[in-house]
């Protein structure tokens, strides 16, 4: 992934040449756009050749049968309505929000496009890839718990002043959590992940952005961090709703996945 990372950061570089008035930012996220489109080719070749799989992305979870992949998906996006909803709702009882109800297509649009991006491509990473080359090397349990810490890790919470940068961290361990018992709940099909995952960045996005008004005062320690954008998944609020998601899906915690069973040499039952 690095190098796949830094070829796409290369890639990118002529495009501020070419059309001078993108900014740094869109650059950066066109190389990251290449390096997705870089791991979707080599990750194939990789799951064959080293995990020893002929179906790379039948055991990715990715080409699963269309009533099992639709059945995560709304369990998945089910569930995101639920996490939003409790934050929602704990916004509004506390003062820190009121409601407006103000959404148009443009922000539909800008929600779903947000939601299956982000969604698509960091379960891929993350639950698909990540997690897949933890389950090669770990225990179940061990594996679980490290893809999470990564994928906390990797997201720049420690931009953050002191404490908010610390409940923002745990917070993304608790998500990165959560998507990956929901991917053992739907028996490694990495649809209802990657409908979680998307369902949460772009309900939030509409959320916040049309369907509430968060006090500008409002408490960081209880809504979450980010100023005018703010993720919910910093405060103690978010806090309680993942946890609460995760304690739903205990039963979930120990279960082997089906990549560990593949490691010891017999296939889904």
């Amino acid at each position: 992934m690095p190098a796949l990372y830094g070829t796409g950061w290369l890639l990118a570089r002529p495009l501020s040449l070419v059309w001078p008035t993108l900014r740094p930012d869109q650059v950066d996220l066109a190389g990251l756009a290449a390096a997705m489109l870089l791991l979707v080719i080599a990750l194939p070749w990789r799951v064959r050749r080293v995990w020893g799989q002929e179906h790379p992305w039948r055991h990715l979870g990715i080409a699963v049968p269309f009533a099992a992949g639709l059945r995560a998906a709304l369990h998945g996006l089910q569930a995101a309505l639920l996490l939003i909803t409790l934050v929602t709702l704990g916004l509004l009882v506390s003062g820190q929000a009121v409601w407006v109800g103000e959404l148009n297509g443009a922000k539909l649009f800008n929600g779903l496009a947000l939601g299956l991006g982000v969604g698509v491509a960091e379960e891929l990473l993350f639950r698909g890839w990540l997690w897949g080359e933890l389950a090669l090397q770990l225990p179940a349990r061990s594996a679980l718990l490290l893809q999470a810490t990564i994928f906390a890790l990797i997201h720049p919470w420690y931009r953050l002043p002191g404490l908010e940068a610390v409940g923002q961290l745990g917070g993304l361990i608790l998500l990165g959590l959560v998507l990956a018992c929901q991917r053992r709940a739907d028996r490694d099909c990495l649809w209802g992940a990657v409908a979680l995952h998307g369902g949460l960045v772009g309900g939030w996005f509409l959320t916040q952005h049309g369907l509430l008004t968060i006090a500008p005062d409002a408490l960081t320690w209880w809504v979450g961090p980010g100023g005018g954008d703010i993720n919910p998944t910093g405060g103690l609020l978010g806090w309680a709703a993942l946890g609460l998601q995760l304690w739903a899906q205990r039963r979930w915690w120990s279960r082997p996945s089906l990549q560990a069973a593949y490691r010891q040499g017999s296939g889904p039952g």
